[in-house]
């Protein structure tokens, strides 16, 4: 929980520097499970059906956690030492799989280009 908390409050909108492995796959964990959590919330309060979209709950957190998502996948990018320029490779088919590919690895020993 300290690496959710830690993404959310110190790092909210920090785009430089690096992210370890674990700190990130530990805030993708974290925030995976909130954001099923607050779903079925959704759907046991408010009565939304889970094909319909986001729920009123959800969409709010999704709103507030877009940015500090963003400045972990982008640090977690630097610590492999590619630019964040590659996040824009969701935009393309199957975009998702490769930067899925190119957070996975353990970053660059030492020092690089990004700290």
């Amino acid at each position: 929980m300290k690496y959710f908390i830690e993404c959310i409050t110190k790092k909210f909108a920090t785009f430089k520097g690096r992210t370890a492995r674990k700190d990130y796959w530990m805030f993708i964990l974290i925030h995976t499970i909130i954001t099923i959590s607050l779903r079925l919330i959704d759907v046991s309060v408010f009565g939304d059906e889970l094909t319909r979209g986001f729920g009123t709950i959800s969409l709010v957190y999704s709103l507030f956690i877009i940015i500090p998502l963003l400045s972990a996948t982008v640090r977690r990018l630097h610590d492999t030492d590619r630019s964040a320029g590659w996040i824009l490779i969701n935009l393309i088919p199957f975009g998702s799989l490769i930067l899925l590919i190119f957070l996975i690895p353990r970053g660059t020993e030492g020092e690089n280009r990004f700290g």
